[in-house]
């Protein structure tokens, strides 16, 4: 007698001999079973035996004592079905008879099970057809482990798949166990089940996780191994156990085999496996029916109230830098010009800047003395210098340079080289807008001069007054994607220096000195003040009030790079007032982003322990105009209502204010009323006892 399963199902394994129930009454040894128990399974755990997970283990366990174990797992089945009456259907096709036996009345396997096993009471069967002119099945309805309702349908002939499509699917998907049985004997009915009803079963079941139980029934009549004709045309009669086992995987199913009917096979063995997958079957629909219940718990017990987003806070959008824009109408304007350019007829002049020359070329810095020749290191420069240009300075030219005080003498620069000097309005084009427009550069010379070594020979010339002393140039060095920018970094140089310094501001008693022509072009303010008729526009000394010092070179270093770090959210607060003071709105921006965004990086904690008056800050902003930064201080304030709400400050805010704050306030009224009740009710539940 063997029992086979498929990888991922029990296997048991019986030995082949033959023990009769009076032979193992009498005192002899109970027959072992192999028994190969998945990690699903408890048996492993009731043996205290440790437990891999995802690997199976293989125990020798007596056949004695599966109904112990089998009645030691149901313990916890029982105990649910009792709070709550389980059922469980099984469905049984096939005929366990064959065609020639002459024992026809013999009980079918089962009610032979249900007649013997101990854990079955309350019997009853009953004749029903699923319609007129169907086969007959029987149906069993008893009771398992107490009060667990145990419902049977047995069909002994598989005609019922072809005749009555419907009753055969309900009865295959409301089935929690399915138990196949066919008889050893009959080749012929087992094999019209392998190639016409088990792909009908396999169909109905859909791939469900429905346990199926094959039952090869009967010992085979040819047992005795014989090579002779007339045994091997027998054989053929009877189903292998390769057949059984190849059915039983194609359905991942466990495999039986029985060799009669009698009480060790039906309640030792076909039993013990029935009753293990009765068990799985009620822990599982236990599990279900606890997570329903959960579920519909959930569903009837009173929710938290759920917490609403506040308000997204307005975003405060940047502007776009105009450095260059700036530095580049300035050559247009002329304001402020301190340097003119001539040929050696001084027909025409044109008009520039020191500071922007000096920023981007040594050579110019060598020209206009801001370096002397030991200092630059490279005598190609001195050399380029001498030959180019020629500085005078002295009486002042019929076409002086606008907007210079008088004090500051002007410069005239004559230029040598009659080509480069026809170019000279594009180089300086070229060098005003940042240095980096290098193929418009070359193309502006090439229409120009329509010569090819005239224009070849005025790039070079570019490139010299360009070079890095000590550095060689070459074409691929200009570019227009590897020359950097220059003003940004370049005139960082000449801030708070006096070097070329023509106006110097008077602050908190100190000094500090400015180049015009940056601060003209810079700030629009300014521009009006050092060109119009006003008292600093002849001045070099110029007085400034309502600003710090530190805030004051902050706002003048935003001036010359274009960039501003500021130290603090105070700090920020104060170059933003100067910002609106000289009406630099990109610097004004830029405050207002950096203390909104330290703002929001400030941990809650933080920002209920800080001495940082945010209303002070909401006020500041308004009175200086800075209308986005005050109504995103009105939402901060709107959205941490919590934390404001408890300091003193808070009772400053105007009655607009206030009525804002309350109306955009963050968690909100209606929620926190409805977290009391909640609390409240959570608190009442507690008091009582469930059980009761």
């Amino acid at each position: 007698m063997r029992w086979l399963g498929p990888p991922g199902r029990t296997r048991l394994r019986l030995p082949r001999q033959r023990r009769s129930t009076a032979a193992t009454a009498a005192g002899g040894a109970a027959p072992l079973l192999l028994l190969q128990v998945p990690i699903l399974l408890q048996i492993p755990i009731l043996l205290q035996i440790p437990i891999l997970l995802q690997i199976p283990v293989l125990l020798q366990v007596p056949i004695l004592l599966l109904p112990l174990l089998v009645l030691a797992t149901a313990a916890d089945p029982a105990a649910s079905a009792a709070a709550a009456p389980a059922s469980v259907n099984i469905v049984a096709f096939g005929n366990e008879r064959d065609g020639f036996s002459e024992d026809n009345q013999q009980p079918s396997l089962i009610w032979s099970y249900l007649g013997r096993s101990a854990l079955i009471s309350q019997i009853d069967s009953s004749l029903s057809a699923s319609h007129v002119g169907n086969p007959v099945f029987t149906e069993y309805q008893a009771c398992i482990f107490g009060n667990v309702r145990l419902v049977v349908h047995d069909c002994p002939v598989w005609d019922i798949l072809d005749s009555d499509w419907y009753t055969s699917c309900r009865l295959i998907g409301g089935a929690d166990i399915i138990v196949i049985k066919y008889s050893v004997n009959d080749k012929t009915s087992f094999q019209e089940l392998k190639d016409s009803y088990v792909p009908m079963v396999k169909k109905a079941l859909n791939h469900c996780s429905v346990p199926v139980i094959i039952s090869a029934i009967g010992a085979r009549k040819n047992g005795v191994s014989c090579t002779c004709p007339l045994c091997t045309s027998d054989r053929k009669s009877c189903v292998t156990t390769s057949e059984g086992v190849q059915l039983a995987k194609e359905l991942r199913a466990t495999y039986l085999e029985l060799h009669t009917l009698d009480d060790f096979y039906i309640q030792k063995y076909f039993g013990g496996v029935l009753e293990y997958f009765i068990i799985q079957s009620l822990n599982q629909k236990s599990s279900e029916k606890m997570k329903k219940r959960k579920k519909m718990q959930k569903c009837h017990r009173v929710q938290p109230p759920q917490l609403e987003q506040p308000e997204k806070m307005p975003i405060l959008k940047g502007e776009a830098s105009h450095y260059n824009a700036d530095l580049h109408n300035l050559l247009y304007c002329c304001q402020c010009a301190d340097v003119a350019f001539y040929p050696e007829d001084l027909s025409t002049a044109v008009e520039a800047h020191k500071i922007i020359l000096c920023s981007v070329s040594h050579l110019f810095m060598l020209l206009f003395r801001v370096k002397s020749p030991s200092d630059t290191h490279d005598a190609s420069i001195v050399q380029l210098a001498q030959s180019l240009f020629e500085v005078e300075v002295g009486d002042p030219f019929p076409s002086s340079p606008r907007g210079v005080p008088p004090c500051v003498p002007p410069v005239r620069v004559v230029v040598k080289d009659s080509v480069f000097c026809s170019c000279l309005p594009d180089i300086l084009h070229f060098i005003y807008s940042g240095a980096f427009q290098w193929e418009r550069l070359e193309e502006d010379i090439r229409k120009k001069l329509k010569d090819p070594d005239k224009t070849e020979y005025v790039l070079e010339k570019v490139k010299c007054i360009l070079k890095t002393p000590g550095k060689l140039n070459t074409i691929k060095d200009c570019n227009s994607h590897q020359i950097k920018r220059l003003y940004n970094t370049s005139l960082r140089l000449f801030f708070n220096t006096p070097v070329l310094a023509d106006v110097i501001f008077k602050i908190q008693g100190s000094t500090v000195p400015a180049h015009r022509a940056v601060l003209v072009a810079r700030c629009k303010v300014m521009a009006a003040m050092f060109n119009g008729n006003y008292l600093e526009a002849n001045s070099i000394l110029v007085p400034v009030y309502g600003v710090s010092k530190d805030t004051f070179l902050s706002f003048l270093e935003y001036l010359y790079t274009d960039s501003c770090c500021p130290a603090s959210i105070l700090q920020a607060m104060s170059l933003l007032i100067c910002a609106e003071m000289y009406q630099v709105m990109r610097l004004q921006h830029i405050c207002e982003l950096y203390i909104i965004t330290q703002l929001q990086s400030m941990p809650s904690r933080e920002l209920s322990s800080t001495s940082l008056s945010i209303v002070s800050l909401l006020k500041k902003a308004k009175f200086h105009n800075s209308d986005c930064l005050s109504t995103w201080l009105l939402h901060f304030i709107a959205t941490n209502y919590l934390i404001f709400s408890q300091k003193p400050e808070f009772q400053e805010l105007s009655v607009e204010e206030r009525n804002f704050v309350e109306m955009h306030r963050w968690p909100s009224n209606l929620y926190l009323k409805q977290l009391a009740d909640y609390r409240n009710y959570i608190h009442s539940q507690k008091c009582h006892c469930t059980v009761m």
